[in-house]
């Protein structure tokens, strides 16, 4: 059983408890933290999610990531996330932007993580990842609008767009 920290909209803790897969209360959200992964040659990594996802199986998507579970911040579950999901070990994130999805019951803090690790060296986490791949910036742009990207996700980094195009211009 998976536990979460319920939330406000306004990102305040709402002092109840949330179970994975149990009915999210109206007005409640649990946080779910986005990682960017941008190697140092400036490619960018990729996950597609396992076919047993109920959500975007199959799919691509320019992030790790996932709930933030109970008692963690959200910038600490990142860091898990990262690791559990890629074997990255970040010694640094970078926050880029918290988005509010109202149709929904999650709240989406963004980060950047730049990393020089071994491009060969991902790891899959089962149940979640089944393949990855590095792609330049332009190559990511044109793959983000196929039907093999996850469409709410590439909304989502595109609303942060200019912001990874300043970090990315820093590498």
């Amino acid at each position: 059983m998976e536990l979460w920290d319920g939330y406000n909209a306004d990102g305040t803790m709402a002092g109840i408890d949330l179970i994975r897969g149990k009915q999210v209360p109206k007005g409640i959200y649990h946080i779910v933290a986005e990682i960017l992964v941008v190697h140092k040659d400036k490619s960018v990594l990729l996950m597609q999610r396992d076919f047993k996802k109920p959500n975007y199986p199959g799919l691509y998507e320019a992030s790790a990531g996932g709930s933030i579970l109970k008692g963690e911040s959200s910038e600490n579950g990142a860091f898990r996330e990262l690791r559990e999901e890629t074997g990255i070990i970040a010694e640094q994130l970078e926050f880029l932007s918290r988005f509010v999805k109202t149709n929904g019951k999650s709240i989406h803090d963004q980060y950047i993580c730049i990393t020089d690790c071994d491009k060969n060296s991902i790891v899959l986490q089962k149940g979640e990842t089944i393949g990855y791949k590095w792609m330049e910036k332009k190559e990511l742009l044109e793959f983000m609008n196929t039907k093999n990207y996850v469409r709410s996700h590439r909304d989502r980094l595109m609303r942060v767009f200019d912001r990874i195009n300043e970090i990315m211009d820093k590498i």
